[in-house]
């Protein structure tokens, strides 16, 4: 019997299912713990280990669980929505666990390899970068927005210290990517395409180490840029991108607003869809899933920039 395990994860908790079973327990999120709980995985032989991807307190258990045994981490979203279509509404921790374990015997995702410690570490400096960002454009519109010397001097401060920390998180990010060759390389690749910046490529590098291992499809559905039909009946809707990886698609419209000044295959497709009417929203998101397109395909042939080999 094919046994599909779902685990939820909480900071201090682990709660435990398996699919068409009465089985569910919890355990410490320890080391000690998930040890034990490997050795109990082990003896059940599961076809696949589903559980969340929690924002970090997943990777103890994953990391451990991972060695001889088949996990995939997946996004919460599509299984709260997975729960939803079941009519699941309630939640609590025991029920996610049994969520993902039904959600592992119904889709079976893919069992994916976790990332080693070196993309761990690009991944958490790259999440750090987003919070300054973030942290930085508030206080800039509160500058905006403040009328008296005082709070405009707080807030200069504050500017100039998200600042430093900016520089700071981009040269630890830069010199991260200086130590590898295989992203010394990748980099190279990458900005040889006109439009392409330093943040950018390193966004590439972080949030999508699938580049280039995908076809064409998958990879614009993964990041998000790929639309999605909305007809029912005779009704045909407008179609819309959502979902995917949305730092990764922010990266992306910012390369296709640049490439469409710079680049001049880019600018020529833009102008086509514009001409043939298409809204300049509609047109930069199929700039941004042509663009994608094409660095998919260098990083996969490796392959630096021709404009004359454009794909179609």
């Amino acid at each position: 019997m094919k046994r599909y395990i779902g685990i939820d994860v909480s900071k201090a908790r682990l709660d435990v299912a398996v699919h068409d079973s009465a089985q569910c327990f919890s355990c410490d999120n320890t080391e000690a713990a998930v040890e034990a709980l490997v050795k109990k995985m082990k003896e059940l032989e599961p076809e696949l280990i589903v559980m969340e991807a929690t924002g970090g307190y997943e990777r103890l258990c994953a990391a451990m669980l991972a060695a001889g045994l088949a996990l995939s981490v997946v996004n919460p979203r599509q299984v709260r929505d997975f729960a939803k279509s079941t009519g699941i509404l309630a939640k609590t921790d025991r029920l996610d666990a049994r969520v993902l374990a039904h959600f592992g015997a119904a889709i079976k995702p893919e069992p994916r390899a976790l990332p080693d410690a070196q993309q761990q570490l690009l991944d958490e400096l790259m999440l750090r970068r987003r919070q300054i960002v973030a942290g930085l454009v508030a206080e800039k519109n509160r500058l905006g927005m403040a009328r008296t010397d005082a709070v405009k001097k707080s807030l200069r401060e504050a500017v100039a210290f998200y600042e430093r920390l900016l520089a700071d998180v981009d040269r630890q990010v830069g010199e991260h990517i200086e130590r590898s060759p295989l992203w010394r390389a990748r980099e190279d690749l990458l900005r040889s395409f006109k439009g392409v910046g330093p943040v950018s490529s390193r966004t590439l590098i972080g949030d999508l180490p699938e580049l280039g291992t995908l076809d064409r499809k998958r990879i614009a559905a993964l990041v998000g840029v790929a639309p999605l039909a909305r007809d029912s009946g005779k009704r045909k809707g407008t179609r819309a991108i959502f979902g995917g990886r949305g730092q990764v698609r922010a990266a992306l419209y910012m390369v296709a607003i640049t490439a469409i000044r710079a680049n001049d295959p880019i600018r020529q497709f833009y102008q086509r869809l514009r001409a043939a009417g298409k809204p300049a929203k509609v047109a930069i998101v199929a700039c941004m899933r042509k663009i994608l397109i094409i660095l998919n395909a260098m990083v996969r042939t490796q392959s630096r920039w021709n404009e004359h080999l454009v794909i179609s």
